[in-house]
């Protein structure tokens, strides 16, 4: 029996020490055994046999399991190297990238554009989406990632929504969603997103219109940039989402909003502002009476003015 033990050793060693001919990728599977991960290795060209592979990790692999998941084979990589490889889980980072804001009609167009995953999906749900970066395996399916997205976004609300302020006008989840994305679409500078949950809380809490921009595109675009001017007609028009024809919230969000700005809403600044107005740097003038609001817009359109923008 020695003999023989010492016989199978030399064959495995001998099989497995040419290294991979080239460099390559491979996707192991949830559940793979060591020999399905033999016949993946050997059809990718990265063994040269299945057998010795499984014979050299049952001679020489220790008791670590391997795991699921891509790896990048390396140019000469032996069945030693390899075997390690899987068992240590290093696989290779594939991420799909969600920004704050980003509507979820463009969320579904970026997952079916991604050609290394798999299977048709239906636009997500507005707001359902946590906007961050997501590692997801060649060959997984859009569902899965989708799904991962998803459940990022009801941990992140869950935690947000425990610690929530008496001061927010949110009484569910999706008045709090809604609003996020108001102020999500409504202002870039992180230092400015209380400040502008504060002053929607404060139109609520008197019965004012928001009369939020990105409100009276989501109708026309799904949340898509509008490339041009709002007609006055747009601004007149009455829909479930337009917040200058209605007052209260629109009926849902109008893209998906991240951490901060639903943080915001849950605990808004306690401010007595009810307008601001872009003033060219970025940021935004906040105004407490109508009067000063209407001094703030005279200078942007003076500095529009200046610019070009506009006569």
């Amino acid at each position: 029996m020695r003999w023989l033990l010492a016989a199978l050793m030399a064959f495995a060693l001998t099989a497995c020490s040419g290294g991979a001919p080239r460099d390559t990728v491979v996707v192991i599977p949830p559940g793979a055994s060591i020999a399905k991960a033999g016949e993946i290795l050997e059809k990718a060209g990265a063994v040269s046999s299945a057998d010795s592979f499984r014979n050299h990790a049952r001679f020489f692999g220790g008791d670590d399991p391997i795991k699921p998941g891509e790896y990048e084979i390396k140019k000469g990589m032996g069945a030693g190297d390899i075997l390690g490889l899987l068992q240590s889980g290093k696989t290779v980072q594939r991420l799909v990238m969600i920004p704050q804001g980003m509507p979820s009609i463009m969320v579904w167009e970026r997952l079916m554009a991604e050609p290394r995953l798999k299977g048709e999906i239906p636009v997500p749900a507005e707001g359902s989406i946590l906007p961050d970066s997501y590692a997801f395996t060649t060959g997984e399916t859009r569902a899965a990632v989708v799904k991962r997205m998803q459940a990022a976004m009801d941990k992140a609300f869950d935690e947000l929504w425990a610690k929530r302020s008496p001061r927010s006008a949110a009484k569910d989840r999706n008045e709090a969603m809604t609003l996020a994305s108001i102020v999500e679409k409504e202002t870039g500078v992180p230092a400015e997103r209380r400040t502008v949950a504060g002053v929607y809380t404060n139109r609520l809490a008197v019965g004012m219109r928001l009369q939020a921009d990105p409100t009276i595109i989501y109708p026309i675009t799904k949340g898509k940039p509008l490339g041009r001017r709002i007609l006055r007609s747009e601004i007149l028009a009455v829909n479930d989402y337009n917040t200058y024809s209605m007052t209260g919230l629109p009926k849902g969000p109008i893209a998906n909003p991240g951490k901060a700005s639903i943080a915001a809403v849950l605990d808004p600044e306690a401010n007595d502002y009810l307008y601001f107005v872009a003033k060219g740097d970025g940021g935004h003038a906040f105004a407490r009476s109508l009067s000063e609001h209407n001094a703030n817009v005279q200078k942007w359109y003076q500095l529009r003015r200046d610019r070009g923008e506009m006569e």
